[in-house]
């Protein structure tokens, strides 16, 4: 392959990233079972062929838009955690990147995933995966002498519920708590609990 072939290559392929980035921005703002391919390519100022070009449906298209968002989110997640090495700091650093992640995400988003299977289950797979993250984080600490002995895929099980909770905006409903807001107060209540020593009876 000649370097023009390889130098267009690139050149499309950044062009797709760049469609999905403002794609998911749009959907994720918006939401996205009422728009209409027609409104996408005009929303996004391409062609439908564009599209197109990108999945064969609109269903196809808006779940393809949902995996490119939770791969690049998952992708920053983890970057944020590499940069620490003590457990408590780690768990803190996941739960604050993943609000950070998910904050742009609105109510109309939240109930079009819960109306189109396809992209629910996508969504639904990420909270699965990231409540494996968690109990590895926190059994790294147990092991570590960090945290103490814990059921540690029960207490994932837990932060994870909370965290739809708080995405779904009903912690806010519950308790006025921004999103920000009710994220430190699971990492406080996370880091105490695992931190916290056991009063004899």
């Amino acid at each position: 392959m000649s370097q023009t072939s390889v130098d267009g290559v690139r050149r499309g392929a950044a062009r797709r990233a760049e469609l999905f980035d403002e794609l998911v921005a749009l959907l994720l703002a918006e939401g996205f079972g009422h728009f209409t391919l027609d409104d996408l390519a005009a929303r996004l100022r391409c062609s439908k062929r564009t599209l197109y070009a990108l999945a064969g449906s609109k269903e196809q298209l808006v779940r393809a838009a949902v995996v490119h968002f939770f791969r690049g989110a998952t992708e920053r997640v983890e970057g944020a955690v590499a940069g620490h090495d003590e457990p408590a700091e780690r768990i803190v650093t996941y739960l604050r990147a993943v609000s950070a992640e998910l904050a742009p995400a609105s109510a109309a988003f939240y109930t079009d995933l819960a109306e189109f299977p396809p992209a629910g289950e996508v969504y639904e797979r990420n909270t699965r995966a990231a409540a494996r993250r968690v109990t590895e984080l926190i059994d790294a600490g147990v092991a570590a002498g960090a945290f103490r002995d814990v059921h540690a895929a029960f207490v994932a099980d837990a932060i994870t519920t909370v965290m739809v909770r708080i995405q779904q905006r009903q912690v806010a409903e519950a308790t006025g708590l921004a999103d920000a807001e009710a994220y430190q107060q699971l990492a406080e209540l996370v880091l105490h609990g695992l931190s916290a020593k056991l009063t004899p009876r």
